[in-house]
């Protein structure tokens, strides 16, 4: 399945919307949404005219609607031309990377764009439920992990799947990249082997296992400035280790599942569960955790935890269906969503917004929600046809997010609401 899709993005800390092209254009990205907003003025203005022309008329001719043909005018002016350049896999099956051009235009994730999100594309050839996923930093890629046993490889710019590997022995549940766009590390689901496992996607080769737990591994964290990575496991321990290390680097007991997360700079780490979320200091974790925070008295297993861009906030989910918003640096409590518990198989995810300011997360009936984390109130849910919770996650920088459950399904504005929205500014 190849197609494109027009993903605006956000760059830096000023929410700077960044689509990137290989080719020169005479003018900025502003114009050109602009030039769409007049193009539609002036249909919608000759549209009248010849619709009051024809008034007299008994056989006056069917023409599409005006918002139809508006859509259709802006996603053709928004794609051709604005789109990141598919990546190349050159014999041996090795990516080879292209020089890109960026153009810039301010624009600021709101409600209103966020409440226009939509699929954009959407994957169905999966023979089972997606366990995981995962986008590359600093790239255009997105790895997934299914129960159909299978590694696929996508780029986003394109929404190309480039790559699916099989992992047929061992079975596969949780996935991430390591700093590398076509290295991966991901933990097992065979019910006999645990260990966790340094995957190359360029060859299909293992270069690393690591040995250590004895029983599922349910969390899963990279560090993107270091070699280093987090595991907890049903086994009641989490495992710090180095990717040039097969041995782990070291060993925390937790009485109940845990969930664990990096922050992005690598110096602190968190492990969430029994109600409370421990931080440690990545370079004196043995000396306990320098903090605890409390979750509101919520004693349901802890899902997931994770730290907002800016490392100033961080999310808590647990099974009942708690979403948890804290102050990472005081431990308050700011805010908590409410969706429907998950199964005991199941995992409530949840993702922060690149800038930090909304959360997004699955729920155990298969709706999609977003909140405000400045208001703490909802602003937009989706209804799916699933009954399962997603698996969900904001790709780094961009103006879009993804589900996935059967299915994979990536969301994007309306591009017809954020041509508008644009030409207001």
């Amino acid at each position: 399945m190849k197609s494109s899709l027009c993903i605006p993005r956000l760059k830096g800390n000023n929410s700077t919307c960044t689509i990137k092209s290989s080719r020169l254009s005479p003018m900025t990205l502003l114009e050109r949404f602009r030039e769409a907003v007049f193009r539609l003025m002036m249909l919608s203005a000759i549209s009248k005219a010849t619709n009051n022309n024809n008034a007299g008329h008994h056989h006056q001719e069917e023409h599409p609607t005006i918002n139809a043909v508006q859509r259709r005018i802006v996603a053709l002016l928004l794609v051709v031309g604005l789109l990141m350049p598919p990546p190349r896999w050159s014999s041996g099956s090795r990516l080879c990377t292209q020089p890109e051009r960026e153009e810039k235009v301010s624009l600021e994730l709101t409600e209103e764009i966020l409440q226009g999100m939509e699929t954009g594309m959407v994957f169905r050839d999966y023979n089972g439920r997606i366990s995981s996923m995962d986008f590359h930093k600093t790239s255009n890629y997105l790895v997934t992990a299914s129960d159909d046993e299978s590694i696929r490889l996508y780029d986003v710019a394109s929404a190309t799947c480039l790559k699916t590997i099989n992992s047929k022995k061992y079975g596969v549940d949780l996935v991430c990249f390591t700093s590398h766009p076509t290295t991966v590390i991901y933990s097992s689901k065979n019910g006999w082997d645990e260990s966790l496992r340094l995957l190359s996607l360029n060859d299909n080769k293992y270069l690393r296992y690591f040995k250590g737990h004895h029983d599922r591994v349910v969390s899963l964290s990279l560090c993107s400035r270091k070699e280093c990575f987090i595991s907890g496991s049903l086994d009641r321990t989490v495992l710090l280790w180095d990717q040039r290390a097969e041995k782990c680097q070291g060993l925390l007991r937790v009485q109940g599942r845990p969930a664990a997360a990096y922050d992005d700079q690598g110096l602190v780490f968190a492990i969430a569960f029994g109600g409370y979320i421990r931080m440690f200091d990545s370079r004196k974790y043995e000396k306990g955790p320098f903090d605890i925070f409390p979750v509101g008295g919520d004693l349901s297993d802890a899902n997931v935890v994770k730290f907002s861009n800016d490392g100033r906030l961080m999310l808590l989910t647990t099974a009942d269906g708690h979403i948890h918003v804290l102050d990472s640096f005081r431990g308050t409590l700011l805010s908590t969503y409410n969706v429907k518990p998950v199964s005991t198989n199941s995992t409530l995810e949840a993702s922060f917004s690149p800038e930090g300011m909304f959360v997004i997360s699955g729920s155990g009936d298969g709706r999609v929600h977003a909140w405000s984390v400045r208001s703490g109130k909802e602003v937009a849910s989706w209804m799916t046809y699933e009954a399962e919770p997603h698996v969900i996650k904001w790709a780094p920088g961009s103006l879009m997010f993804a589900t996935g459950s059967s299915e994979l399904s990536f969301w994007i504005p309306d591009l017809s609401k954020l041509a508008a929205y644009v030409g207001r500014k």
